[in-house]
């Protein structure tokens, strides 16, 4: 215990057990370890610690680390408060009344979110790694379907003919807007705020640049009360793994969708479906539907520090304890599922022909029409009338767009001319289009072009 010397009465163990956040902040040791080497580095540079103070709280240090990983140290939750007071009961015990010194200037509170800034942005990295590897995969994927046609959807009703290339591009597209959230985490997180004690700084003269400089901060922060309430970072990761989340969510609702029966669009790897204990023909995408499940943790981590935080005076309270749990929770949840979607993707079969006849002729194809109509001096709203009108009259005669003859068309404008057919095709209908942004396989494959050369 790193307090108690005021009070006459041990701390009750239960309220021990319960109040201790050794269970998950145990995550920090290999961060909590790199702080407390920084910070006695520069306790030595500004004669608190001699050198050889130093050298041996910093060779214990790495025992220590060395210890845990090996498995031959494993502290308590009934017996430590968190992995903080764990390191340094431990640091004491191999090296004596030297380990005492290593807290001189030092506050639980300025110490904790140190090692949590340095764990978010390692954090970060990784997950940036996780996100470019399914970007790549997306984009391998697409450009073996630049042609593989398949119906866009508004409302969830077929609305015009895109490509699968086109479609994977847009999730390109939502985990590049992931990466640039973390982006801006890690630079929120990238404030050394050791040295700002528990709320006030200290009155010893501690070289702050020091710390900053040797635990990878590119700047040092400013207010001391400030410094120690800030969770800002935390719901901005919080945030950021949100996001990311909800997007796979999204796209395993479609990977669903995608590999049913009544799709039949896509085949997943069997070591990424399972089956049934009673239906023995039964494939499920049981992992894209706990991907898509779990999001709602992600969500609930959030509101749970938001609500933790909405009243808290400055500046530290205990409540802030609660900002970790969540956000290891979060990591991992994103972290897994990033690398589980890499993988189902590598495993992903398309049924290439799948839409190509359902697509030739389609209704989908009718606002092509509209706009080859406008192209002919027809205003669109005009043009949206003859075209309504001509669905109609395929309706009811169970026709198809190109089944209508070049006659018919005739009765409904007369501005209607025999190359009217180039925009009623499968083949053709992606490739009439122009605007920049569109499933025009030229553009797509530029697309591609562009998205290889900035994920390599």
């Amino acid at each position: 215990m790193l307090w108690g010397s005021r009070f006459t009465e041990k701390f009750d163990d239960k309220a021990l057990e319960f109040s201790s956040s050794l269970s998950y902040d145990i995550n920090l040791l290999e961060w909590d370890i790199k702080v407390s080497k920084a910070h006695s580095k520069m306790l030595n540079k500004i004669g608190i610690l001699t050198d050889e103070e130093n050298k041996n709280i910093q060779q214990t240090l790495d025992i220590i680390l060395f210890k845990y990983n090996d498995g031959t140290w494993k502290p308590s939750i009934t017996e430590f408060e968190d992995i903080h007071s764990a390191v340094e009961a431990e640091l004491t015990k191999i090296i004596g009344v030297v380990g005492k010194k290593l807290h001189t200037a030092r506050s639980r509170n300025d110490q904790v979110i140190t090692d949590v800034r340095l764990w978010i942005k390692n954090s970060i990295n990784e997950i940036s790694n996780s996100i470019i590897n399914l970007q790549k995969s997306f984009v391998e994927i697409a450009s073996q379907n630049v042609n593989t046609l398949m119906p866009g959807y508004t409302h969830l009703q077929r609305a015009q003919p895109i490509s699968f290339a086109f479609h994977l591009l847009a999730y390109v597209e939502m985990l590049e807007r992931d990466k640039e959230r973390f982006n801006f985490t890690f630079e929120q997180a990238d404030e050394n705020i050791l040295g700002s004690g528990a709320l006030a700084g200290s009155t010893i003269e501690l070289d702050r640049n020091l710390t900053a400089s040797e635990l990878g901060f590119s700047k040092v922060s400013e207010n001391a009360l400030d410094s120690v309430s800030n969770r800002d970072f935390i719901l901005d990761f919080l945030h950021s793994c949100n996001l990311a989340m909800m997007h796979l969510s999204r796209l395993s609702e479609e990977i669903i969708l995608w590999t049913s029966f009544e799709w039949h669009f896509i085949k997943l790897g069997d070591k990424f479906t399972t089956g049934s204990s009673l239906m023995p023909q039964k494939q499920n995408p049981d992992l894209a539907e706990l991907i898509r499940g779990k999001n709602g943790r992600t969500f609930g981590n959030y509101f749970a520090l938001l609500s933790t935080i909405k009243s808290l005076p400055l500046s530290y309270n205990r409540d802030l304890q609660e900002d970790k749990e969540g956000m290891f929770d979060s990591y991992f949840t994103l972290f897994d599922s990033l690398n589980l979607m890499f993988e189902m993707i590598k495993s992903m079969k398309v049924n290439k022909k799948r839409f190509s006849e359902e697509i030739d002729g389609s209704f989908m194809l009718a606002t092509d029409l509209a706009d080859y109509l406008v192209l002919k001096g027809i205003p669109f709203r005009e043009a949206h009338n003859i075209l309504g009108e001509i669905v109609k009259f395929a309706t009811d005669e169970n026709k198809k767009l190109n089944q209508i003859t070049f006659e018919e068309y005739k009765e409904f404008s007369p501005l209607f001319e025999k190359d009217v057919f180039n925009y009623l095709s499968s083949e053709t209908c992606l490739q009439n289009k122009k605007t920049y942004g569109s499933p025009n396989p030229k553009l797509v494959e530029e697309s591609i072009k562009k998205w290889n050369n900035l994920l390599n």
